[in-house]
């Protein structure tokens, strides 16, 4: 086991947010661990891209709602890169259906993916930080997480949780010197998004101060900041950068 650089881990970094984050993070110095679930090509060719640039990356298979499979898959990690410094839990699915459409099996989905899937993460970061009484924590829950949105209950009912989760643990682990903050984006220029018509984006920018959608970049240079040293004294905190759409 080799520890030359600092280690993140972040879940749902093959594409979005989380490819643009590894990107972030790689190029501050960071060995980067990316867990994806689906999107094989996606992760190696992130991976083979920042191999290329000179950085250290990895990426690994795991379903995050599988407890065993995701310590399987930090136990990897931490044999590559050292323990992890940094945990981004990032993955995440989206869903836009009436409340009376949404089947148990589809609510059952979306918690499991966003909130059980940071919790089986966590549980498998955590430890390691705890002992050596340092480590970042920074969740992605949603703008709609603080807000609600219609046709989106399911959605938002989870990334509420994400936020509650993100405050809580936050002043139990302080007295550890771990941060946990929560980036609560707004409407992005994401694959997340695709299902929206060009009205329904327009109609979002309009409603938007700024007049326009972030960008993955702009999310990734938040949850950067958070797990930077200059975020010392930051935790328990929900940042939502979303162009003013919500203040």
């Amino acid at each position: 086991m080799r520890k030359a650089r600092l280690h993140v881990l972040i879940t749902g970094g093959s594409r979005g947010i989380g490819a643009a984050t590894a990107e972030a993070f790689a190029n501050e110095g960071y060995a980067v661990t990316i867990l994806y679930h689906r999107n094989a090509k996606r992760a190696e060719d992130l991976v083979v891209r920042l191999l290329q640039e000179g950085h250290e990356a990895i990426a690994i298979s795991a379903d995050i709602r599988d407890f065993a499979a995701v310590h399987h898959a930090v136990q990897k990690a931490n044999l590559q890169f050292g323990a992890v410094d940094v945990l981004v839990s990032n993955a995440g699915i989206a869903g836009q259906q009436l409340f009376s459409d949404v089947t148990p099996e589809m609510f059952a989905d979306m918690i499991q993916t966003h909130v059980t899937g940071l919790y089986n993460i966590t549980k498998a970061v955590l430890p390691g930080m705890i002992s050596r009484k340092t480590g970042s924590i920074v969740t992605v829950s949603s703008i709609w997480g603080i807000t609600g949105a219609s046709c989106e209950v399911a959605y938002s009912t989870a990334k509420a949780a994400v936020i509650g989760f993100t405050r809580a643990l936050a002043k139990e682990v302080g007295p550890s010197d771990i941060t946990v903050n929560c980036v609560a984006p707004g409407v992005i220029d994401t694959e997340m998004n695709q299902d929206l018509t060009s009205e329904e984006i327009q109609e979002l920018c309009d409603q938007t101060p700024l007049g326009r959608m972030g960008t993955p970049k702009e999310i990734a240079d938040v949850i950067l900041f958070l797990a930077s040293e200059n975020a010392g004294f930051i935790t328990g905190q929900v940042i939502s950068p979303n162009g003013g759409l919500v203040i």
